[in-house]
């Protein structure tokens, strides 16, 4: 027989989650110093410059 399932509590542990994760991922962007961020953009930026330079032209 199926377990029976209450869809408030299932759809808020789903939505506690999803909140725990955005948590998680502003933590790691906000607890950078400056000087972290910045570097981590400057990496970025690297990376879609390499990326554009590699892109076959049709």
């Amino acid at each position: 027989m199926a377990e029976i399932v209450n869809l408030n509590r299932a759809r808020k542990a789903r939505d506690r989650e999803t909140a725990k994760a955005d948590a998680a991922a502003n933590r790691v962007t906000h607890g950078l110093s400056r000087a972290q961020r910045e570097a981590a953009r400057a990496e970025r930026q690297r990376l879609e410059r390499l990326l554009d330079q590699s892109r076959r032209e049709d």
